[in-house]
């Protein structure tokens, strides 16, 4: 036998053993049915790219440890973009326990009756989900009614969700909630759904800390498109709570909201229970009741109120006719904590009641301009060239 035909044995040898699974060169598959793959996925080693064929499929696909590498994930992708396949039903479309270093390109889910996705560490609380990356996935019509979520993340790590759709998740749940999850960025996403419902769009709960939400447009995205913090039963916050330094305990932590469109829901910013978040440089139009809410719904010993917020270089356009008050502020919480700066306001339908009524003095607040939109009443909320505006909004947060 020469010497390279030895070397490929001893290559292809090394494959079979288990306890050295990275050292198997990577592969790319193609799956058009079913069982292709549903036999697949449980398979699926560092660097494999998973090329899922147009076509439906069913939901309900569960898969524990996919776990990639640094600088080799596992993709699990459309072959042809343009033409994404569609997984229905299930009570999860797809439910990923302890994942890491795992890519989703290109997927359409519909129709699971509990979650869209449910991407987890599978109830340990240890760190063992991180690296993931959603990009243009399309999920909709889950639920429809109850806790049902598009994007179901708990204890997730290190994170992308980029330039996904998320339309009518459960009358009860979140377009994406997040439990437990730390530095992630959700960007360039649309989330569109009922502004009359009590649904989220983006909720961070559960100990969550260092997540972005950047560059979102939300239309009607449930009754709080935006819940920063939440109410969580406390054995579900990771990290645990006995961990947390100081015993000052709170939902959510250093969640940053920048260069977003809201276009109705009755509060298009909820304060709930978080420490130190910020939102800035959003354009928010036609709030249906308040344009944020600062509230407190965990009150468990050891819990922080409500505080430290900072809303500034938003851009805000209501009517006094659909807007209860500006600010709707709950009991055990510390409002006067909170930094308003340099936002714009501006009422439609009475320019003169501009000013809005705050929990703290404004520092170089903008009242009564219009801000001139391209085309609001089509959605367009660009500025016009000209706009007196112009430093205010989703328009003028700094590129990256």
């Amino acid at each position: 036998m020469t010497r390279r035909t030895w070397s490929g044995f001893w290559s292809e040898l090394l494959c079979l053993v288990v306890a050295w699974p990275s050292a198997c060169p990577a592969a790319e598959r193609h799956v058009a049915t079913d069982a292709e793959l549903r036999q697949a996925l449980p398979t699926l080693r560092p660097g494999d790219v998973l090329l899922v064929a147009q076509g439906a499929y069913n939901g309900g696909l569960y898969v524990e440890d996919l776990r990639g590498e640094d600088g080799r994930p596992i993709v699990i992708a459309a072959a042809d973009p343009a033409r994404p396949p569609t997984f229905r039903g299930g009570g999860n479309g797809l439910h990923l326990v302890r994942p890491t270093h795992v890519e989703l390109r290109d997927l359409v889910f519909e129709g699971a009756t509990g979650n869209g996705l449910n991407l987890d560490d599978g109830g340990g609380r240890d760190g063992s989900a991180h690296h993931l990356v959603l990009r243009r996935l399309h999920v909709s019509d889950v639920g429809p009614e109850g806790n049902c979520d598009g994007i179901k993340v708990s204890g997730l790590d290190d994170f992308r969700i980029e330039e996904c759709t998320v339309e009518r998740w459960g009358s009860g749940g979140s377009a994406i909630d997040m439990v437990g999850c730390h530095r992630g960025l959700i960007t360039g996403c649309l989330f569109r759904y009922r502004g009359d419902l009590a649904a989220n769009g983006v909720q961070t709960k559960g100990g969550s800390s260092d997540v972005t939400i950047r560059r979102n447009r939300f239309e009607q995205a449930g009754s709080r498109a935006i819940n920063l913090g939440g109410s969580t039963g406390l054995q579900f916050f990771r990290p645990p709570l006995e961990q947390d330094a100081g015993g000052s305990h709170a939902e959510a932590r250093r969640i940053t909201v920048e260069g977003n469109v809201f276009i109705g829901s009755a509060a298009p910013v909820a304060f709930v229970g978080c420490d130190g978040s910020v939102v800035r440089f959003n354009t928010i139009y036609r709030p249906g009741r308040w344009c944020l809410r600062i509230l407190q719904e965990t009150n468990e010993a050891g819990f922080v109120p409500c505080r430290n917020g900072e809303f500034s270089d938003n851009l805000v356009v209501f009517r006094a006719g659909e807007l209860a008050t500006a600010v709707n502020i709950g009991p055990n919480t510390a409002p006067g904590t909170f930094r308003f700066e340099r936002n714009a306001w501006f009422c439609e339908d009475r320019p003169e009641r501009s000013h809005p009524d705050l929990p703290a003095a404004e520092t170089v607040g903008v009242y009564g301009q219009d801000p001139l939109f391209r085309d609001a009443d089509r959605g367009d909320l660009r500025l016009q060239e000209g706009s007196p505006l112009a430093g205010k909004g989703a328009d003028a947060l700094p590129q990256d």
